[in-house]
């Protein structure tokens, strides 16, 4: 049994060497389930991911499904910040009256950009508490109102998504302007290859995408193991005397961003291969000496990166990070408070974030805080490989994307206790 408040790690031979099946991506797996719920039926999903986050989606739309056409029906999603702001624009297109709601901490997440978007085009939109966060009164049935929309690129990607996956739905399409530099494109272009999947057609050139109103396809989609649940091995294998691991079904060619980690890692001295049987990891060497790392495209690698390099003394400066401190916690804050237990810290620089490991030492054991955060307990988990005993509170967390990890850990060699 699982303690939820505290449990200590540690391995005793620190070789890691098997098979790990990671569950489907729950980045692939919301968008799936939005555009399939949009489909009426003709678009089908395999290998959902068993995350928390993904079956509060699900429980979501069924909710929204079930809801009465008079009275107001309560979607509380928890700490799940992709369904907020999926579920803030699928919802307008349902029949009913709808308050969309979440923890204390989603409370405090800003979703005011994708709101007057939508607002907008035609939404009816009503904030329950403070202006620019949930609670949200959502006023199903949209009329839309114009066809075109600016939204910011630099704050968050999923409001891109959001809007993106509802177009072809909208009887006048939509044409989207992204207004500045676009972070965390991958994420984008994921939804954009997902919707033509289930036969959504459209157009990007140079900061215009156009979706026209259209009709999903009969299509199956595949949901691919979740390339940011593989960086937490990729960690252990680069902090492992002697490591290799085979992760079944990871392609070289993945829709997800977090695929980065496959080319951060060899910098680190592990390497990859692609083979039938899925992605084969093996450490090999100290690896490069490379100092900078931009996380634009895959901020969600940061934690993993940052403490993997905090606990072998080496210092790295990072760069794209800035969407971190508006996560499930203040993501920088939080790597730097844990960090410092052991020595290292981080200075900031403007936008460049420069990771110092001189004063590093290797205590007999360390205690992690989680933060309400599954990356953060998942990126400190694997430091058990190099400190004696590693303590990490809150531990149920990882549930929200990768509810086997401590079971994984626990088939790797790591031995776990309350």
């Amino acid at each position: 049994m699982m303690s939820s408040e505290k449990i200590k790690l540690t391995h005793p031979t620190r070789k890691i060497n098997g098979t790990v099946q990671l569950t489907g991506s729950k980045s692939e797996s919301n968008r799936a389930l939005i555009i399939q719920a949009l489909s009426h039926g003709a678009v089908h999903v395999n290998n959902l991911s068993e995350a928390a986050d993904t079956v509060i989606m699900q429980n979501a739309l069924a909710l929204a499904d079930k809801a009465a056409p008079e009275g107001l029906t309560t979607i509380d999603i928890g700490p799940a910040g992709t369904a907020m702001r999926f579920l803030t624009s699928y919802l307008n297109l349902k029949k009913g009256r709808f308050r969309l709601t979440g923890t204390e901490r989603m409370q405090q997440r800003p979703i005011g950009i994708l709101v007057d978007a939508l607002n907008d085009l035609g939404a009816d939109i009503q904030y329950e508490k403070k202006t620019g966060y949930p609670p949200l009164v959502i006023e199903g049935g949209m009329r839309q109102r114009k066809g075109h929309v600016a939204i910011q690129g630099d704050i968050s990607s999923q409001y891109i998504s959001s809007l993106l996956l509802i177009a072809s739905s909208l009887e006048k399409g939509l044409r989207l302007d992204i207004a500045g530099e676009l972070t965390s494109r991958p994420y984008v272009t994921m939804t954009l290859n997902m919707l033509q999947e289930a036969g959504i057609q459209h157009e990007w050139t140079e900061n215009s995408i156009v979706i026209k109103p259209q009709s999903f396809q009969e299509s199956t989609i595949y949901v691919e193991p979740d390339w940011s649940a593989a960086s937490y091995w990729y960690a252990m294998v680069a902090l492992s005397e002697q490591g290799s691991v085979l992760l079944p079904g990871l392609k070289a060619h993945s829709l997800q961003g977090d695929i980065a980690i496959v080319d951060i890692m060899a910098h680190f001295g592990v390497a990859s291969s692609f083979q039938e049987d899925g992605l084969h990891i093996a450490k090999v060497s100290k690896g490069s000496d490379q100092v900078y790392f931009d996380f634009k495209e895959c901020p969600d690698l940061a934690q993993t990166v940052v403490a993997l390099a905090a606990a072998i003394r080496r210092d790295i400066s990072i760069t794209g990070v800035e969407t971190l401190k508006i996560k499930e916690t203040d993501r920088l804050a939080a790597l730097k408070a844990e960090i410092e237990k052991f020595g290292a810290t981080i200075i900031a620089e403007e936008e460049t974030y420069h990771v110092k490991t001189s004063d590093v030492v290797y205590p007999p054991q360390v205690t992690f805080d989680t933060y309400e955060d599954h990356r953060m307990a998942m990126a400190f988990a694997p430091l058990a490989l190099v400190f004696d005993e590693v303590y990490v509170n809150e531990p149920l967390v990882v549930e929200k994307s990768y509810p086997a990890f401590w079971d994984h850990l626990i088939s790797q060699g790591f031995q776990i206790s309350k």
